[in-house]
């Protein structure tokens, strides 16, 4: 009988979840009659009652329902990857918590799934969203296609249904500062894609802020891509071109005119426009540095502050707690 676990990382989700989950459990009539569905909720450090949502679901769905509570908020990716580490189904099936994502899309998935395809994306042909939340999203994944992996579906993705092999590949990586559906794609492993509109959210407050965006699309720029550096080395290349030719022609100019005054406007511009090139380009390969300085560390992706696991209805759970890689 394969097993199939639903993974849903969850930040301050408490009005999402009775919501969801509800939705979640419908969908399981939808499956073949063989298959054995458990859920994995992460609860990512939330201030609200989103611990309080989650382990009332569990008491919903008795030795159904595994809620991996962890000590602080790491983000949504190191979110899943705690989920991905303490789930044990044969398939994982990674959705989040508003609802945006249709569920019903889950069997098609697994059809795929069952037919020997590790890797099976749902991805955004297109959005409800309007303004600018969809433009910054459609230039995310545009930049991301040309700069980075070629190879990833035209809209963007984080609906994804996976092999156990490939959930074993990446946590084996123990990636930091990426991005983890690139990284499922970059292991190589032929995908089908499943194009559908990302539905616009209805209950709650997105926390996927502009700061958290900026830092999801230099981490995936950096962790895919050599192309900032490769710029740093041709607009070097280029100025140092332009100073050649310039120094040329202050040379030329100071043999046929020796009483010409130099330029000190001209110079100014040239020094602050060589300083910032330079500014930037020590930015960019400190960026570079700084993530070897992380991974050096090797610090825990996340700490687990307890693992609430309810057998039945009449059993109070089994708690472990500890630090994980």
């Amino acid at each position: 009988m394969p097993k199939l676990s639903i993974i849903v990382p969850c930040y301050y989700n408490e009005a999402n979840i009775p919501v969801t989950t509800q939705e979640l459990l419908a969908n399981e009539a939808r499956f073949p009659a063989d298959v054995e569905v458990e859920y994995v909720m992460v609860d990512d450090g939330s201030g609200d009652n989103t611990m309080q949502a989650l382990l009332e679901f569990q008491r919903r769905a008795p030795g159904r329902v595994r809620v991996v509570e962890l000590a602080g908020n790491v983000g949504s990716y190191n979110a899943i990857v705690a989920g991905m580490a303490h789930a044990t189904g044969d398939c994982m099936v990674i959705i989040t918590a508003d609802l945006q994502d249709p569920p019903e899309l889950m069997v098609r998935m697994l059809e795929y799934w069952r037919q020997g395809i590790k890797l099976v994306i749902g991805n955004r042909q297109d959005r409800e969203e309007t303004g600018l939340q969809k433009a910054t999203a459609n230039l995310f994944h545009f930049l991301m296609k040309r700069l980075a992996l070629r190879n990833i579906p035209d809209g963007g993705f984080d609906y994804v249904l996976f092999d156990r092999q490939v959930c074993e590949e990446v946590l084996r990586l123990k990636e930091r500062n990426s991005n983890l559906f690139y990284l499922m794609i970059w292991l190589g492993y032929a995908y089908v894609n499943i194009p559908y509109v990302r539905q616009k959210r209805k209950i709650g407050k997105s926390r996927w802020t502009l700061q958290k965006k900026i830092k999801l699309f230099i981490d995936s720029i950096l962790s895919f891509s050599f192309s900032p550096v490769r710029a740093i080395s041709v607009v070097g290349l280029g100025l140092g071109l332009i100073a050649v030719l310039y120094g040329f022609y202050i040379i030329g100019l100071r043999l046929m005119s020796p009483d010409e005054p130099q330029g000190w406007t001209t110079l100014m511009v040239v020094v602050l426009f060589v300083s910032a090139f330079q500014m930037v380009a020590l930015g960019v390969i400190g960026e570079y540095v700084w993530r070897g300085l992380d991974a050096a560390r090797n610090r825990p992706l996340y700490v687990v502050k307890q693992v609430h696991e309810l057998k039945s209805s009449r059993e109070s759970g089994r708690v472990q707690a500890g630090a994980e890689l």
